[in-house]
């Protein structure tokens, strides 16, 4: 049974960072990709970045490009996401999904299965 947990979230000052864990189990990294979705209040879910394998790419929202980077340590089967130059647009619950293929719309949650509970970032001053 594939189980994601996140963390990391949390209230930051605009230009702040913060990194979000996503801890996958239950998956084979074989052909699979990752996810990093938010949703703000009103708004729907939005793609923010993925991770697709088996050969790895990386996938980004245009309005994170530059600022945001999603990673993978295979040891800790855990997927990262490190936010920099945080803006109060950013803020929302964030949530990491999974699904095990290569999606063709890797930033569109119709393709993942599974998802975690989320985490709360907040930027403001």
């Amino acid at each position: 049974q594939v189980q994601l947990v996140e963390s990391g979230g949390g209230s930051v000052q605009p230009g702040g960072s913060l990194r979000l864990s996503c801890a996958v189990s239950g998956f084979t990294w074989d052909y699979y990709a990752v996810g990093w979705f938010r949703q703000a209040p009103g708004k729907e879910h939005e793609g923010v970045s993925a991770i697709t394998g088996k050969v790895t790419f990386t996938h980004y929202a245009d309005s994170v490009k530059g600022r945001f980077t999603i990673s993978r340590d295979s040891d800790k089967n855990t997927i990262y996401l490190q936010m920099n130059n945080l803006k109060p647009e950013d803020t929302a619950i964030y949530y990491c999904a999974s699904v095990q293929a290569l999606p063709v719309s890797p930033l569109s949650p119709a393709s993942y299965t599974h998802w975690g509970q989320g985490t709360q970032v907040t930027v403001s001053a």
